[in-house]
């Protein structure tokens, strides 16, 4: 009889939360189009809207729901799907669509008043353990000043040394971790990558004999590609140790030992000045601080020789200074530390006050967009072995990561630019009249 009233009572608590539950989320996903079902620690699901949910959003634990509403963070709900706390079944791009809807929904102070008392009758306990400190958060630094050479290191390494075979199941067979360039909206992952390093190759107007080098060169793929098919004499500098160490293997296989070297070196100490026919800097200058782009550029405008090409490849936002956002505090947590972004306007003009004259500027917005796609669908293939050589939490911060950035891709909330540019000079131009040259028939790497 004791028993049979307990779980009358255990039955009607877990009723009065899935009601409170329902109350809580209807006011925020009620309006939304293509609302996700939600799937309570309690084993209930509740559906918003109108239509069939394309996905399903997991609470494990009702003080997730709880601490989101009194908090009023979104980040709160990447931090519990990271801790595995919440669980996403389904296409990720549904629940990311929320950002939009959430970021215009006005709710009457009366209904906000009533979603608190209704959180905090939520049970501070309940559905699975919950999980100590997550240990892929970004601690590093302290006192440290915010890239400082040290520091720097230290967060390159959070990003890039992962695990070289975590990267290899999903990247394409050259290892290149940047935008794809698609001819073709259907073409091949590796296809397009190889399109991207010749297109480098084409813009840079490379010649056999020059010397190229490549600033944060990743896993060596542009080295080798330019030594390979246009006979250059190639040098790249990374911080991470896991690149670093993949690139030595990969020239010495390719037996490029005579013609490619990599250095385990920060940019602002190479000692080379005017030394390089040509320079390109791809995926990188996102990792350099805003503060720290004039001292980028002159980095690279000391080390290039008069009459050369620099190619900055890097991502952009849509806004100036990397606002305080949920979207930059999720990225520097978790992500990228320290890397900041800003507007293409503003990158332009620190390259013309470092004495920078610009012949080229091409967005690939879009290409980028197909590029994380394709990423995303990988490493979703290979989930399994993945979590053989990352943790849990990193795979759902990859996961998460290359979902929101497609989304943010695809909507235009940040883009990516090549921009070529020389030395200012009184000088004939070191590029062709036109284009024309860039879009030949092309005969490396088909």
């Amino acid at each position: 009889m004791v028993a049979d009233m307990r779980d009358i009572s255990v039955a009607e608590a877990e009723r009065a939360d899935t009601l409170r539950a329902r109350r809580i989320l209807a006011p925020l996903l009620g309006g939304a189009s293509a609302a996700p079902a939600v799937r309570l620690w309690n084993g209930m699901t509740l559906e918003f809207g109108d239509g069939r949910p394309r996905c399903t959003l997991f609470i494990h634990d009702a003080r997730v729901l709880r601490e989101l509403v009194l908090t009023r963070d979104p980040l709160r709900l990447a931090d519990a799907y990271v801790r595995g706390t919440v669980d996403v079944e389904g296409d990720f791009a549904d629940v990311l669509a929320l950002k939009e809807h959430f970021a215009a929904l006005r709710l009457p102070r009366s209904t906000r008043l009533a979603l608190l008392a209704r959180a905090i009758a939520l049970p501070r306990r309940g559905g699975t353990a919950w999980p100590g400190a997550c240990d892929r958060r970004w601690e590093a630094g302290g006192t440290q000043v915010k890239h400082s050479r040290r520091r720097d290191r230290q967060a390159i390494a959070f990003h890039y040394d992962v695990s070289n075979d975590f990267y290899q199941l999903w990247l394409d067979e050259q290892m290149v971790y940047s935008c794809a360039y698609f001819e073709q909206p259907d073409e091949s992952l590796e296809r397009a990558q190889r399109n991207k390093l010749d297109l480098l190759c084409r813009k840079l107007r490379l010649t056999a004999g020059e010397r190229l080098l490549d600033i944060g060169c990743g896993w060596g793929a542009l080295l080798c590609w330019a030594a390979t098919h246009y006979g250059v004499e190639a040098h790249g500098v990374t911080l991470s140790r896991n690149q670093f160490d993949y690139t030595r293997r990969r020239i010495a296989e390719a037996g490029l030992g005579e013609r490619v070297t990599v250095e385990l070196k920060d940019y602002r100490d190479i000692d080379a000045a005017g030394r390089f026919d040509k320079i390109a800097s791809v995926g990188m200058f996102e990792h350099v601080g805003l503060r720290n782009l004039p001292t980028y550029f002159a980095t690279a405008h000391r080390l290039l020789r008069d009459g050369g090409l620099f190619l900055n490849h890097g991502i952009t936002h849509d806004r100036e200074g990397w606002p305080d956002s949920v979207g930059t505090r999720f990225i520097n947590r978790y992500v990228f530390p320290d890397g900041e972004l800003d507007t293409v306007g503003n990158v332009q003009r620190a390259m013309e006050q470092a004495g920078f004259e610009i012949w080229d500027v091409e967005g690939l917005r879009p290409h980028y967009a197909l590029t994380l796609r394709h990423w995303g669908e990988r490493l979703e293939a290979r989930r399994r072995e993945a979590l053989g050589h990352v943790s849990p939490e990193i795979f759902r911060v990859w996961r998460l990561y290359m979902a929101a950035c497609a989304h943010e891709f695809a909507q235009g909330g940040v883009g990516v630019y090549q921009i070529l540019v020389s030395k200012r000079a009184k000088a004939q131009p070191p590029v062709p009249l036109t284009r024309r040259d860039l879009y030949r028939e092309r005969g490396a790497g088909d």
